[in-house]
C-alpha cells in the first residue's frame, strides 16, 4: 500500500537508526536533524540583538542566552518526541486535530513566519556579500535568489548529504567566531559573572525580551518533528524509548553549538565595543567596519563576514524544508521543490527590494526587527499545539508527557509567550505612534487582528478541555505499537513473478543479489533485467550518447553476469543507464514494468552514510514494483527486507 501523508516523502525513513552497535555509530546515525534545526537559532536575525546586548551591557545579559537555550532544548526535544512516536509532524497533527476554520489561519501564520525567517536570511547573506566583496545591497538581495539552485542540487543526493553540508556551514560559523574571541581577548572572570541573572535597567529588560523572543523559532518545531522521521525506527516500546533518548541528547548537543555562536557574538561585542566605550553598536554593518581599527587586523572583519555568510546560507536550507513540511502538512499539497523554494524566496526578497529601493540600505536593520516581531507573533501558535500533542495519551500512548514534565513545558511556554507578546506590543505600539491620529483605520485593523488572534489562541489552548463537548476534528494520528487489524481466514498462494529487475552497482555484492533471484524465482523462470547505472562525468554530461572506457567495461561486466543466469535457464536483458542512479534506475524499472526490483544495501552508517548517501529510498518511492532489499553488509549474508512500493 502507498504510504499516506508522510513527512518529507522523498527522504522518509531513508536512514536506519542502528541497533546493537557501539554508541558512537549509533550517535552518527541519529545526528543530523538537530544540527539542521540549530542553524535557525544562529541565523542573521539573532546577530543584531546579540551585538546590542554585548556593546551596551558588557557580559551582563549572557545568562539570558543560556536560559533561552535551555528552553529551546526542551521544546525541540518535544517536537522530536512527537515525530518519533506518532510519525506525524506538527503541521500534520494540527490538521488532524483542528477543524479547517482553525487550520487555515494556523497555516497562514506559519507561512508568514517562514517568509519572515527567509527575509532575515536574505538580508544576512546580502549584507555579508556587501561587506566581503563590496556588492551593493540591492544586488546582493537579488543574488541570494540563486541559492535556490544550490538547494535543488543538494536535495538530489539525499538527506545525509544535506545534513553534512549544513554541519560544515555550522562548523564554519563556529570557527569564524572562535577567531573573533581569540582576537578580542575577553575578560574571563567578568564574563563568568554574566551568568548571574541581573537586569541593569529598563532598556536592558527590553533587549533581554528581544533576545528571548527571538530564541525559539516556530518553524523549527515543525521542521524537527518531520526530520526525525527520516530515521527508520522499530516500533517496539524499547526502540521508541531509545530513539527519544538519543534525539534528546542530539538536541542538547546541537543547540549548545547555537549557544556558543550567539554567546560568542555577545562576548565579542562586549570585549571590543563596550571596552572601547562604543555602547550603541547594534547594526551588523557598523560592527564589521569597527572591528579592524579596534583590533588592528583585517582578519577580524573577514572572519565576521564569513561567519555571517555561512549563517545566512545554512539557514536558508532549513527554512525551505520547513516550508515544505508546513504546506504538505496543513494542506496535504505537494509542490515541486524548485517551485516551493522559488515562492518562498520571492516572498522574502520582494519586501527587501522595496524597502531598500525606497528607504536606502539603512532600512535593513528595521527589516530585521520586523522579521523578529513576525516570528514572535507566530510562536504561541506553534508552541501551545506542540505541548498539547505530546501530552495526549490517545496520540502518544505511554510516551505522553507526565504531569511533572507538562508543568515544566507549560511554564517555559508561558514565559516565552509572555515575553513575545510584550515584544510584539511594544513594537506595534511604537509603530502606531508614528502613523498619527488621523490614521484611525490602521488602528482599527490592528485591533481587529489582535482580537482575532486572541480568539484563535484561546481556542487552541482550551481545545483539550472542549473535546468532551465538541469531539475530535480529525482522525487519531498516532501509530500504535500493535494495530487492531482483521485476521484473514486463509492466505492464498502468490502469483509467481514474471519480470524481475536487479540493480547492480559492482561493489562486490553481485553474487548475493543473483542468489536472491534464483531463490525468489523458485521453479519458475521469470524474465530478468540486469540494471547498472554508469556515473562517470561523461555519462552525467551526455547521457545515452556516452561511450567512454567506463561504459564499455561496465557493459562487458553486465553481460558476464547475464551469461551466468542464462546458463541456469533464465531469459536475461541487460540495461545500462547513464547519470544519477535514483532517477535512472526508477526510469528503467518503470519502462520495463517489472513485478519485483532487487537492490542491495551496504549497511552504511555514521560518516560513511553521510558521504555515500542513500539510493534505495529514493528509488523505492518512484517505482511501481515491489522492492526486495538485500543486506550486503558484513552481517547481512542471509538477510533481506521486503518493501512495498508507494504506488503498488
Amino acid at each position: 500500500m502507498r504510504k499516506a501523508h508522510v513527512s518529507l516523502e522523498e527522504v522518509h525513513e531513508s536512514v536506519d537508526l542502528l541497533q546493537d552497535v557501539r554508541w558512537w555509530r549509533r550517535w552518527f546515525a541519529v545526528a543530523g536533524p538537530a544540527i539542521m534545526v540549530a542553524v535557525g537559532y544562529m541565523d542573521p536575525g539573532n546577530w543584531a540583538t546579540d551585538l546590542a546586548a554585548g556593546s551596551r551591557y558588557n557580559y551582563t545579559l549572557i545568562w539570558v542566552l543560556l536560559m533561552s537555550n535551555l528552553m529551546a532544548v526542551l521544546l525541540q526535544s518535544l517536537a522530536a518526541r512527537l515525530g518519533i512516536v506518532s510519525r506525524r509532524d506538527l503541521a500534520q497533527a494540527c490538521r488532524e486535530e483542528y477543524p479547517p476554520l482553525v487550520n487555515i489561519p494556523l497555516y497562514l501564520l506559519a507561512e508568514i513566519a517562514i517568509t519572515a525567517t527567509d527575509l532575515a536570511e536574505v538580508l544576512g547573506s546580502a549584507i555579508a556579500l556587501q561587506l566581503l566583496f563590496g556588492i551593493p545591497l540591492l544586488y546582493g538581495v537579488l543574488i541570494t535568489a540563486f541559492d535556490t539552485l544550490l538547494l535543488l542540487f543538494l536535495s538530489r543526493y539525499g538527506i545525509r548529504k544535506l545534513e553534512a553540508v549544513v554541519a560544515s556551514l555550522v562548523g564554519t560559523i563556529g570557527l569564524a567566531l572562535l577567531v573573533e574571541i581569540f582576537l578580542a581577548r575577553p575578560d574571563w572572570p567578568d564574563l563568568a559573572s554574566g551568568f548571574v541573572p541581573s537586569i541593569p535597567d529598563t532598556t536592558a529588560l527590553y533587549i533581554a525580551v528581544g533576545m528571548l523572543g527571538a530564541t525559539v523559532m516556530p518553524h523549527n518545531l515543525y521542521l524537527h518533528s518531520a526530520l526525525v522521521q527520516t530515521r527508520r525506527v522499530k516500533r517496539d516500546k524499547a526502540s521508541l524509548r531509545d530513539a527519544i533518548r538519543w534525539n534528546t541528547i542530539d538536541s542538547a548537543v546541537s543547540l549548545s553549538l547555537a549557544f556558543f555562536v550567539n554567546s560568542s557574538i555577545l562576548v565579542m561585542a562586549a570585549a571590543v565595543f563596550y571596552r572601547n566605550g562604543l555602547r550603541e553598536v547594534a547594526e551588523i554593518q557598523e560592527a564589521y567596519r569597527l572591528l579592524e581599527p579596534l583590533l588592528g587586523t583585517t582578519l577580524a572583519p573577514l572572519a565576521f563576514g564569513i561567519g555571517l555568510l555561512a549563517s545566512g546560507q545554512s539557514s536558508t536550507i532549513t527554512g525551505t524544508l520547513a516550508g515544505q513540511v508546513v504546506m504538505e502538512g496543513y494542506l496535504s499539497l505537494r509542490l515541486r521543490p524548485w517551485l516551493r523554494r522559488l515562492i518562498t524566496r520571492l516572498l522574502a526578497i520582494t519586501p527587501a527590494i522595496i524597502a531598500i529601493s525606497l528607504f536606502g540600505e539603512h532600512a535593513t536593520s528595521d527589516l530585521l526587527v520586523l522579521s523578529q516581531v513576525i516570528l514572535s507573533l507566530q510562536l504561541p501558535f506553534a508552541v501551545i499545539p506542540l505541548i498539547h500533542m505530546v501530552s495526549d495519551r490517545e496520540r502518544m500512548g505511554e510516551f505522553a508527557l507526565g504531569r511533572r514534565m507538562q508543568g515544566v513545558a507549560w511554564t517555559v511556554a508561558g514565559v516565552i509567550v509572555a515575553l513575545n507578546v510584550k515584544l510584539l506590543v511594544d513594537e506595534v505600539g511604537a509603530w502606531m505612534a508614528t502613523v498619527g491620529p488621523e490614521a484611525w483605520w490602521v488602528r482599527a485593523l490592528v485591533l481587529l487582528a489582535a482580537v482575532a488572534l486572541a480568539a484563535l489562541l484561546t481556542y487552541i489552548t482550551a481545545r483539550p478541555w472542549l473535546d468532551p463537548y465538541l469531539g475530535r476534528a480529525g482522525v487519531p494520528s498516532w501509530t500504535p505499537v500493535h494495530r487492531e487489524v482483521p485476521v484473514p481466514s486463509q492466505v492464498t498462494p502468490p502469483t509467481p513473478y514474471r519480470r524481475i529487475a536487479v540493480a547492480l552497482d559492482f561493489s562486490g555484492g553481485e553474487e548475493r543479489l543473483l542468489r536472491e533471484v534464483v531463490r525468489v524465482a523458485g521453479e519458475s523462470r521469470p524474465h530478468v533485467y540486469l540494471i547498472h547505472v554508469v556515473e562517470s562525468p561523461t555519462a552525467r554530461a551526455v547521457g545515452p550518447q556516452a561511450a567512454d572506457s567506463e561504459v564499455a567495461r561496465d557493459e562487458a561486466r553486465l553481460q558476464m553476469y547475464a551469461r551466468v543466469l542464462r546458463e541456469q535457464g533464465f531469459e536475461v536483458t541487460c540495461l545500462l543507464g547513464m547519470g544519477h542512479p535514483v532517477p535512472e534506475i526508477a526510469r528503467l524499472v518503470n519502462e520495463t514494468a517489472v513485478d519485483l526490483l532487487i537492490m542491495g544495501s551496504h549497511g552504511h552508517a555514521g560518516l560513511a552514510d553521510m558521504v555515500h548517501g542513500t539510493t534505495i529510498e529514493g528509488v523505492r518511492h518512484r517505482v511501481g514494483a515491489n522492492v526486495l532489499i538485500v543486506n550486503l553488509g558484513e552481517k547481512g549474508a542471509t538477510e533481506s527486507t521486503w518493501a512495498t512500493s508507494p504506488s503498488a
